[in-house]
């Protein structure tokens, strides 16, 4: 069972447990199972949290809370999360959100600025992007595209 859960995609220790306890496998006999399985070099969370950082900004275009979530979802460990995160290079980081942000402009029909701001920070947040990172790129895309995205007078922002 195991075999075939690492061969469909690479998974951290805990996500093969809980499967191996779902099925009805014992603790003790859980903990055997994987320690082989981590002995032989088959389980490995860093190498693990360090692959799915990389494929999920890069297929994804996640931000660093996202995958920070993601991995302490599947049961990774703080410190091998943190070491992951820190692998992201800020300035691919930057380039994942412009182009969430003009893939999402591309299909947008909306001409006000301001709903357009809100509505990108938005996504960008919920991809786990940082607000100061998704203000700067919104407003720059903005700009960049000919959009004015500051909220009018008498508008919140």
């Amino acid at each position: 069972m195991v075999y075939r859960l690492l061969a469909v995609r690479a998974r951290s220790r805990d996500e093969l447990r809980q499967a191996l306890l779902r099925k009805g496998f014992e603790d003790e006999v859980a903990d055997g199972v994987l320690r082989k399985f981590v002995d032989a070099g088959l389980v490995d969370d860093a190498a693990f949290a360090a692959e799915w950082v990389h494929e999920r900004q890069r297929n994804r275009g996640l931000g660093r809370k996202a995958l920070g979530f993601e991995l302490r979802r599947k049961g990774v460990s703080e410190d091998l999360v943190a070491a992951a995160l820190s692998t992201v290079d800020e300035d691919d980081e930057v380039e994942r959100a412009r182009e969430a942000v003009r893939r999402k402009l591309r299909s947008t029909t909306s001409a006000d600025g301001a709903v357009l701001m809100r509505r990108l920070v938005g996504m960008l947040a919920r991809k786990g992007y940082s607000e100061g990172l998704a203000f700067r790129v919104v407003r720059e895309e903005l700009e960049r595209s000919g959009v004015d995205g500051e909220p009018q007078a008498g508008e919140e922002p």
